[in-house]
Order: structure tokens, then sequence, then C-alpha cells
């Protein structure tokens, strides 16, 4: 007897994506929310000479950071931009990346 060598003949091999996959459990992540670092400080005035406070707040590439990013309350986030803006024409921060 010939023993056949015929691709179609040969026994089915078992494919991934056949197969039963694992439920995987997803546990839901609550974010813990941001408290404003200004407001805890209670600081009303954000100076625009503190350079080392204002690179917190603005990525490598010289954007300002938004409020979801960094946590800051609406009103620190305007007198922020405002701060950055100025250090910016003072030249005390870089309009774009260094």
């Amino acid at each position: 007897m010939e023993e056949n060598t015929n691709l179609t003949a040969q026994a089915p091999v078992a494919d991934a994506a056949a197969q039963p996959k694992e439920a995987k459990k997803f546990v839901k992540r609550i974010p813990r929310k941001k408290v404003c670092a200004f407001c805890q400080n209670k600081a009303e005035v954000i100076d625009y000479k503190d350079v080392n406070t204002l690179k917190k707040y603005i990525t490598e590439g010289g954007k300002i950071l938004s409020r979801r990013m960094t946590g800051v309350c609406a009103k620190h986030q305007r007198i922020l931009a405002k701060a950055i803006k100025r250090a910016r024409l003072v030249d005390l921060l870089p309009f774009k990346g260094e």
C-alpha cells in the first residue's frame, strides 16, 4: 500500500484562532481626582519669574499642558497660561522646544 502524501489528506493542524480563548476579567480602574496644586498652597498669584514652577506645566516642545494632564483648576489654569506667556516674552521660557 502506498502512503498518501497529499497535503489535504494530512491531519488538520490546530489553528490558534479556532481554539476558544479564555475569558479575561477586566478590573475597572477608578481614577483618582486630581487636586489643584495652587489651591492647596492657596496661591492667588503665579509669578512669571518662577521658572522652575512653570516648567512643570509645559511640554518638552514648549506647549502648555492641559488641565486634564496637570490637574490645575480652571481659575489657576488661566493665570498659569498668562504667566507662561509672559515668561516667554521676557525670554525666561522658550517658545519652542530646546
